[in-house]
């Protein structure tokens, strides 16, 4: 059967001119394939719970409303207006101690530049994740790839994957004002291709590598003049990524250090007044409950680290107990230390001990506990000198 003839919007036509800018573009069968060829060889590398919205991150920490929200703008406003500033970043490294949100500032950043079309995509590591590709190098690229062939402004450029990553995502995208975001790379570890385990000093050396070829890769893309992409990158300040930031990529990075010029604190209790109000309500509890001096104690005992006051209202919501009296257990709770900025951490230690101790069977949840852990990192065979610690029987 012959196929139909379609009839050109111009036919006939005749002494006319056509002015201005003129783009004629035509997606041909074999570019079609050729992009969905290059899509299907990309998913079998992939690390699909590091993207930002999978299902593997459904309960990810998320910034709760009206907190972070410092930050969050700063960061929106980075991608929107840094072109217009002096000196134009193509980077914003954020940083900070553990347990100061910046996963959680991370997937909020991320859902606000989604809605807003700025996200070009993003991968989430994680050394604890249920899937041990969220820590790897090499699931990096196609990962960022995968999303990217995505968005149909790519076109043929996806086609050119195979022979370069980098490049084929840089091209036919000028204009873009996408974002891509990294969390976690202090996660990142060194695959082991060995018969036996690397030595806690060659693995934290691997580590160190794979994330410095990262960071390089990255850097270098972001000099091309034609690279078309920001980068947010937030990781610990671990010696040699800060050594990184603050030495070669100083003068392409923006840096965001999570300190008190945020206002953690005042964030910490704006979370922990709409939490206990949700608790009220639900138990039926008189108000005022509780006071502001206990929530103050609390944001205090978390010295600027958001898990505290997450993991508090974790254990008064997850448990059986009553509410009220769960928080009486914790602020009874003892550090050892009067002496915050002494030992950071005190409080938390204590919370966590806590928590375990309230479990009905507290020696087999923690035995469960460290066997979790154990097998999770004896499976990539990669123990750092961080987890050293936890390969002691409880």
């Amino acid at each position: 059967m012959a196929e139909p003839i379609t009839m050109s919007n111009f036919h006939g036509a005749h002494d006319f001119n056509i002015e201005g800018d003129i783009n004629i573009y035509a997606k041909s069968h074999h570019e079609v394939r050729s992009r969905l060829s290059a899509v299907k060889e990309l998913r079998d590398h992939i690390a699909a719970g590091a993207m930002h919205d999978s299902e593997e991150r459904c309960d990810a920490p998320k910034c709760h409303r009206e907190t972070r929200l410092a930050v969050q703008d700063e960061l929106v406003q980075w991608i929107e207006q840094g072109d217009e500033e002096p000196q134009p970043k193509k980077i914003i490294w954020v940083t900070g101690p553990a347990g100061g949100g910046k996963t959680a500032i991370m997937g909020s950043t991320a859902d606000t530049c989604q809605e807003k079309g700025l996200l070009a995509c993003g991968f989430f590591f994680s050394s604890f994740a249920a899937s041990a590709n969220r820590r790897l190098k090499k699931c990096l690229v196609p990962t960022l790839a995968y999303q990217l062939a995505q968005h149909d402004a790519l076109g043929s450029a996806i086609g050119g994957l195979r022979s370069s990553a980098f490049a084929a995502i840089a091209r036919g995208t000028r204009g873009w004002k996408f974002t891509v975001l990294i969390d976690g790379l202090d996660e990142c570890q060194a695959q082991e291709h060995g018969a036996m385990p690397r030595s806690l000093e060659e693995a934290a050396r691997a580590n160190e590598v794979d994330q410095m070829e990262i960071l390089h890769a990255l850097y270098e893309a972001t000099n091309d003049p034609t690279f078309p992409f920001r980068f947010i990158i937030a990781s610990r300040p671990e010696p040699a990524i800060k050594s990184f930031f603050t030495g070669i990529a100083h003068h392409t990075t923006k840096k965001i250090f999570l300190d008190d010029k945020y206002d953690p604190d005042a964030d910490m209790l704006l979370f922990l007044q709409s939490k206990f109000e949700t608790i009220r309500l639900r138990y039926q509890l008189t108000a005022p409950w509780p006071t502001e001096d206990v929530k103050r104690t609390l944001v205090g005992n978390a010295s600027g680290q958001f898990i505290y006051v997450a993991t508090v209202m974790r254990f008064l919501e997850g448990s059986s107990g009553p509410p009220h009296e769960l928080l009486d257990q914790v602020m009874k709770l003892r550090t050892g230390s009067q002496d915050v900025s002494a030992k950071p951490f005190a409080a938390l230690d204590a919370l966590y001990t806590h928590v375990l101790n309230s479990s009905p069977k507290p020696l087999l949840a923690a035995r469960w506990l460290s066997l979790i852990f154990r097998t999770n990192l004896l499976e990539h065979r990669t123990i750092t000198p961080h987890h050293a610690g936890y390969f002691t029987s409880p």
